[in-house]
């Protein structure tokens, strides 16, 4: 395919009003091992805004930005199945270590970053699925089946969290929850959570562990590991496992080994960016299952036409979302 795309780049980084641009490009042919998506959305993420902005070397003279997105495959390269030309497919992984992401009408990925999106999902729930989704489905069940435990889910209203509470409940998991806005608590309860505590409650050990009950919490998730590993420790059970997938409030913490050595916990990280092919084909199954059988809510709070790239980056800089923003690229 030949021809030119609308597109959205930046040449250096800094603040989104100053940096994106708006304009065209030639449409990108894929490589070998590679597919052609014509990208219908574009989901912008924190780890997109705070990437731009400069939390990462560019590495690349201009950037196309966005990981994640969602479309129709319209060619496929040398060593490519064939047959998934015309898949409905949503994106992961569109700017990790790559120019060129999702913020464009094409994009050419690895097939391997590419996943099933069902025909009952519209193209802007399949934006908004490659880094959330795909992060609390590894956070739930990277280290096998969960049923019949109970999983403490800290920063319940997060899009990660969410979603994990959901995942998890529908694997066989009783779930409690933390948040740090109780007024929104029913969120976390309609997904799916027994319970919601708010994390700075000094009773929060007592009142986890009682809504636990025997055998005790087996797994914690936590976009915040580094702030709550004390209190984590102290609420997990014996041979329990927490889970992060972020620390930036304390990204340095202190590990109370010798409490960790006996109550044997596992603590292990995640970096979505990192899955291998076949663990984001698994988990990315478990999603698609899940919204074709409509028991997955992933919320979207605002859709923006692709030149409004910028106002984008600013909803999702002032945080505090109650669903995903979606650039239309059509």
């Amino acid at each position: 395919m030949t021809g030119m795309m609308k597109a959205v780049w930046y040449e250096a980084n800094g603040a989104a009003e100053d940096v994106l641009v708006s304009g065209e490009m030639p449409v990108p042919a894929p490589g070998a091992g590679e597919v052609l998506v014509r990208l219908h959305t574009s989901g912008a993420n924190p780890s997109d805004v705070k990437a731009r902005a400069g939390s990462r070397p560019m590495g690349f003279p201009r950037v196309i930005p966005h990981s994640d997105g969602a479309g129709t495959v319209e060619a496929a390269g040398i060593g490519v199945d064939p047959a998934m030309v015309g898949s409905r497919v949503f994106v992961r992984n569109g700017q990790w270590r790559r120019a060129f992401g999702t913020a464009a009408q094409f994009i050419t990925i690895e097939a391997g970053c590419v996943h099933p999106l069902p025909d009952i999902v519209s193209f802007e729930t399949g934006a908004a699925l490659g880094i959330p989704a795909l992060t609390a489905a590894c956070a739930v069940l990277k280290d096998g089946p969960v049923t019949g435990q109970t999983i403490l889910i800290h920063g319940g209203n997060g899009s990660v969290a969410r979603l994990a509470v959901q995942i998890a409940v529908d694997c066989g998991a009783a779930v409690i929850a933390t948040t740090g806005d109780m007024a929104r608590a029913d969120r976390i309860i309609e997904a799916g959570a027994a319970r919601v505590f708010d994390y700075r409650d000094p009773d929060l050990v007592r009142m986890a562990t009682a809504a636990a009950g025997a055998p005790g919490v087996a797994r914690i998730i936590d976009p915040e590991c580094g702030m709550n590993i004390a209190t984590s420790l102290d609420i997990i059970a014996e041979r329990g496992v927490i889970v992060g997938y972020g620390s930036v409030q304390q990204p340095v913490p202190e590990l109370p080994f010798l409490k960790m050595m006996f109550k044997n916990i596992t603590l292990s990280s995640i970096l979505v960016y990192l899955l291998r092919d076949e663990e984001a084909a698994s988990h990315a199954a478990i999603v698609g299952d899940m919204l074709t059988r409509q028991v997955l809510d992933v919320p979207v709070q605002e859709i923006l036409p692709l030149d409004q790239a910028a106002r984008a980056h600013q909803l999702v800089e002032v945080g505090n979302r109650t669903g995903a923003i979606i650039l239309n690229t059509d």
